[in-house]
């Protein structure tokens, strides 16, 4: 396993191309190791925001202060284009939809995808495969059809390719959306044993209580709270006035 990545995100704003300001204004810091909630009502800003973590935007460009540093570093690598291979080499990101993630023919090869591209000889993949696999409770799953894979599976096959890179930190979007009760505590128990720095977008509380030291509540695309996770889940107030409670 990778140390454990640092998180720099730096007055980052971010509009599409229909023009909608998604992010605006965002600054915080991550140390190595800390785990972290992105919390907020749908449409926040969440996924964008971990989008950035991994590379997948463009770091904005500030034409009119040519000279400040970089709105997103990781590791203190700016998270440019030229620069993306080895921030993603950092950064693993979940996808919300596993679909959007899993393609490989079967578990084993998809698992492996990752670990070929960083250019590992056959036995140093076969090596990470197996133990992706087994970190997650799919040992047995290598020759599986990647089609008839139950949610929970394919989520968590998705994960084992992520982890089968060797990333300092998980950036998960929404991982625990549509899962049972088993799947849920499944996930939740292979994230507690990851060691290195964890950003998780989520809206279920529980979750957040057992995974995470600290909150980030996102809404309309600016940051609203952050602070410890303790001092967030005590404030009934701020939770529903952001969403976060009926």
């Amino acid at each position: 396993m990778t140390s454990a990545v640092a998180i720099d995100i730096r007055q980052l704003s971010f509009a599409y191309s229909d023009g909608r300001n998604v992010l605006d204004d965002i600054s915080f810091h991550v140390e190595p190791g800390e785990r972290i909630a992105l919390m907020g009502p749908s449409g926040a800003g969440k996924s964008t925001l971990l989008l950035h973590l991994n590379a997948l935007l463009p770091d904005p460009p500030r034409p009119d202060t040519p000279d400040l540093p970089a709105n997103v570093l990781i590791d203190g690598l700016a998270a440019t284009p030229g620069n993306a291979s080895r921030i993603r080499r950092r950064v693993g990101l979940l996808f919300q939809n596993p679909e959007d993630q899993l393609f490989g023919s079967t578990v084993g090869r998809d698992v492996a995808f990752g670990p070929l591209n960083l250019g590992l000889d056959a036995a140093d993949v076969q090596a990470r495969v197996d133990q992706a696999l087994t970190d997650v409770g799919l040992d047995s799953f290598a020759h599986r059809d990647t089609v008839r894979l139950s949610l929970g599976e394919r989520k968590r096959a998705c994960l084992a390719g992520v982890l089968a890179c060797h990333p300092g930190c998980l950036a998960l979007d929404e991982p625990f959306a549509n899962l049972d009760p088993q799947g849920r505590r499944r996930l939740t128990d292979i994230l507690a044993r990851f060691d290195g720095t964890l950003v998780l977008a989520t809206h279920d509380l529980q979750v957040v209580s057992e995974l995470a030291d600290r909150i980030l509540i996102l809404d309309n695309g600016q940051l609203c709270a952050d602070e410890p996770i303790d001092t967030i889940l005590g404030n009934d107030q701020l939770l529903r006035q952001h969403g976060l409670v009926a």
